[in-house]
């Protein structure tokens, strides 16, 4: 492999190149630092099942806070993954669905959680074998 060449399949860039993946400011980074982080995981695939309000949300995605799932959502309100709906109500309605554009991001978390449940046992092995080096 010639130096300079990414190792990943698929990728397009050389590294150390502005625009790379692994610079601070490329923007494909930017938004995978977004929809990476665990909070903006289960809410994808919680709103790729099914419309949801707020509570709801907060109810089924357990140990987020009110804020965090508040940032989270605005987060993904704004790349244009998740619509937020507003209905005029007393009190007012405001649901949240996963876009077209958050649809298509959901087969490759769902490849993320069963690569992860096929190979938790291997993974608490390595940890284990880890730990016991050190020890």
């Amino acid at each position: 492999m010639q130096e300079g060449t990414s190792r990943i399949a698929g990728h397009p860039g050389e590294t150390g190149v502005r625009g790379d993946v692994y610079a601070a400011d490329c923007p494909t980074r930017k938004l995978l630092d977004r929809i990476a982080d665990k909070w903006s995981v289960l809410i994808l695939l919680l709103l790729g099942q099914e419309e949801m309000r707020f509570n709801a949300l907060k109810r089924r995605v357990e140990g987020v806070s009110q804020k965090m799932l508040s940032q989270t959502l605005r987060s993904l309100e704004r790349d244009g993954l998740v619509s937020r709906t507003v209905v005029a109500t007393v009190p007012v309605t405001v649901t949240y669905a996963i876009t077209p554009l958050g649809y298509g991001l959901i087969g490759s978390l769902q490849s993320m959680i069963d690569w992860a449940e096929t190979h938790m046992p291997d993974v608490a092995a390595a940890q284990r074998a880890h730990d016991d080096a050190l020890n």
